[in-house]
């Protein structure tokens, strides 16, 4: 039997950079990721969750990956409006990050756009190991699949994202 504990709200925001980087990975823009993660902890924190073994950030990972996939769903099914038709619909780069640093801020921006346009399976693992830091058999508790499964997700998800920007860096150090 599996030792289990209730959620503690007090240490959730230890894993709040972590989910935010995951969070930013799913949707490719900063401002989607910090609504996803709050939309995470309001879901989370509405009433007690009791967590199997000492695994608090693959759970926190779950929630967001299906608040993620139920907001999609959501949305799927609202009328849509023509994209780019108002200025509030262009992804435009955080000011700040990018005053300091633009080339690493547009290169950040590039790559999780590429980590957001994988297919799912794939998107799941990546974020879950590359981007929250997930072991692989934490991540293949976290996404309910063989270690082997993420594995193989991985090095797949990886190769398409290399592929992806692969023309940009080819083009940008000429």
């Amino acid at each position: 039997m599996t030792p289990e504990h209730e959620l503690d709200p007090d240490t959730l925001g230890d894993h709040f950079d972590r989910l935010y980087r995951a969070a930013w990975a799913l949707c490719g823009s900063r401002e989607d990721a910090e609504d996803l993660v709050q939309d995470t902890y309001a879901r989370v924190l509405t009433r007690p969750r009791v967590v199997r073994r000492d695994d608090d950030l693959g759970y926190l990972l779950r929630v967001l990956r299906n608040t993620f996939i139920s907001g999609r769903r959501a949305a799927a099914r609202r009328p849509q409006k023509a994209a780019g038709a108002e200025p509030e619909a262009l992804d435009l780069p955080d000011e700040r990050r990018a005053a300091a640093e633009p080339p690493v801020a547009a290169e950040a921006r590039e790559v999780y756009r590429a980590i957001a346009e994988l297919p799912d399976d794939f998107r799941d693992a990546l974020v879950a190991v590359d981007v929250a830091g997930l072991s692989y058999t934490e991540a293949s508790r976290a996404l309910k699949v063989p270690e082997g499964t993420v594995t193989s997700r991985l090095f797949r998800a990886r190769r398409q994202v290399a592929q992806t920007l692969a023309p940009s860096e080819q083009t940008g150090g000429a």
